[in-house]
């Protein structure tokens, strides 16, 4: 007998997307991704760019439920999808979500809303909200924070699938920035991945755990520290990682409690977080961000039903 698709996971990002064909059993039938992320495409464009992604599916006759997260629902997205309002229970996403136009009646997409904060810091979240219902379902017993390190890293203060409150650091963008657009630059030309870049890390996620006060001034010691001490490119662009991470760490350090802290992001990226949360006397606790994304949309499917 020949399975098919009983509903369609998408996780759907500013420069890709993931999809997933799940059975009525909860098992991955196929998978697929993309480089038509929002960023690439016109509202007019999302259809078509999801019907090729999962033309290699195998659809049953019937017409299919398509659940989408991510920044599908952005307002230069597909369709605007309203944001909840924290503090909120995130068991709510489904009941929230909105129907995009869809010429094609053989799927019916749902794209599953945002998070916002209006008191206590104005701030958003897409995407994220539906990692964190996954790893409510993952790990039903945790309340504390959570990290979802990035281009714009979120600290979320999770209990149960309730989220209280977040905060946002562009740690990842400013690296980017700091790197190309500024007089960093000129220590920050050549081989950035060779063995000093340890040490740089080590050297900046010190001086950011213990000063990040002084984020500003300790930036400029990238390009002091290659004309007086001969710091390699490397070794600098260690520094200005460890620097902005510990930074950011220190500035969440008094929500930490004595529990890891659950960290959704790359591989790479969480192993770095968990060096500088080591070093700040907590403890990081990685978790695969494809299974916590798949546990959200599976979560919010099944809260709807």
């Amino acid at each position: 007998m020949t399975l098919t698709v009983a509903w369609i996971a998408v996780d759907w990002g500013t420069s890709n997307m993931r999809c997933w064909g799940i059975d009525a059993h909860g098992a991955i039938l196929a998978s697929a991704t993309s480089d038509k992320g929002m960023g690439r495409l016109t509202p007019q464009q999302f259809p078509e760019a999801l019907r090729e992604t999962i033309a290699a599916f195998p659809l049953p006759a019937n017409p299919v439920d398509v659940l989408i997260c991510g920044m599908a629902g952005a307002r230069q997205g597909w369709r605007e999808a309203p944001y909840l309002e924290a503090p909120a229970d995130l068991r709510g996403l489904a009941a929230a979500a909105v129907r995009p136009d869809m010429d094609d009646q053989g799927l019916q997409p749902l794209i599953l809303p945002g998070i916002c904060q209006k008191q206590g810091g104005e701030n958003v979240m897409r995407g994220e909200e539906t990692q964190l219902l996954g790893l409510a379902t993952l790990l039903p017993d945790y309340s504390g924070l959570v990290c979802m390190p990035g281009t714009h890293s979120k600290w979320a203060l999770l209990r149960g699938t309730h989220i209280e409150h977040f905060t946002t650091a562009m740690t990842g963008e400013m690296f980017d920035v700091l790197k190309t657009h500024t007089v960093l630059r000129h220590s920050l030309t050549g081989e950035l991945d060779g063995p000093a870049r340890a040490e740089g890390f080590a050297a900046g996620a010190a001086d950011g755990l213990e000063r990040p006060q002084d984020l500003l001034g300790q930036l400029f010691r990238v390009r002091a520290a290659a004309l007086l001490s001969g710091r390699q490119p490397d070794w600098c662009a260690g520094y200005l990682s460890g620097l902005l991470i510990g930074t950011e760490i220190a500035a969440n350090r008094h929500q930490i409690g004595n529990e890891p802290v659950p960290l959704i992001g790359s591989a790479s990226l969480c192993a770095l977080y968990v060096k500088v949360l080591e070093m700040a006397g907590a403890k990081g606790r990685p978790v695969d961000a494809t299974e916590v994304v798949l546990a959200g949309l599976k979560a919010a499917r099944q809260f709807r039903s």
